[in-house]
């Protein structure tokens, strides 16, 4: 490709939008489909359609492009996770409301990992540490992240009365190590087999032994 070439596709894809963002967009379509190791700078740069040192610009390589992608995936999680809690049938009683929102997070959680495995994969197997769990890049339409979803129905549940709150501190890493095993175990470990039945009862049960153990 000549460099004219390459400088009016660039110049064409910043006329549709911001380049930085349809970049990361590319990666996290590479990784839907193939997950964290389809994603190479060259493969980004030529489904946006520009030339490849483009991406330097905006990536200082591929591990910090992997990384924003990494959020766009936790994005596309929290977003899951949010139409599952769009689903719950609230009642007049706090306490019921507060354990079915709960079990979404968790059933949603869970349903995103078998529906976008590559997604799930780059959202949590990428993600080095808590310093971003509550960055704007990782939230959903709430503006929350999926940490945060779950941290606030843990709060629902204290505040229902059916968590006490001598054992609220921590309680999201203890939910969230069982459900993301289980998760794993169902698209990357000896589980992944199960017929859709087993599965779908695994994943209430471990739900509902989760709420009952916190």
């Amino acid at each position: 490709m000549d460099r004219n070439h390459s400088t009016r596709d660039e110049r064409q894809t910043y006329r549709h939008g911001d380049l930085r963002n349809a970049l990361i967009n590319a990666g996290l379509e590479l990784v839907r489909g193939g997950g964290p190791d389809a994603l190479t700078l060259r493969e980004v740069t030529r489904q946006v359609g520009v030339a490849p040192n483009a991406a330097y610009r905006h990536f200082k390589d591929r591990a910090e492009l992997l990384a924003c992608v990494c959020s766009a995936a936790q994005a596309d999680v929290a977003r899951g996770i949010e139409a599952h809690l769009a689903q719950v049938d609230l009642t007049d009683d706090p306490a019921t409301n507060a354990r079915s929102r709960f079990r979404a997070v968790g059933l949603g959680y869970l349903h995103c990992a078998q529906a976008e495995p590559g997604v799930f994969r780059a959202a949590f197997g990428l993600s080095g540490n808590l310093s971003d769990a509550s960055s704007p890049e990782r939230s959903g339409a709430s503006g929350l992240t999926a940490f945060q979803l779950l941290g606030q129905t843990l709060d629902e549940l204290v505040t229902a009365g059916v968590l006490p709150v001598d054992r609220r501190p921590n309680a999201e890493f203890l939910a969230w190590s069982a459900v993301h095993g289980l998760a794993t175990l169902l698209i990357d470990g000896p589980l992944r087999a199960l017929p859709s039945e087993a599965v779908s009862a695994l994943e209430l049960q471990l739900v509902l032994m989760v709420e009952r153990g916190l």
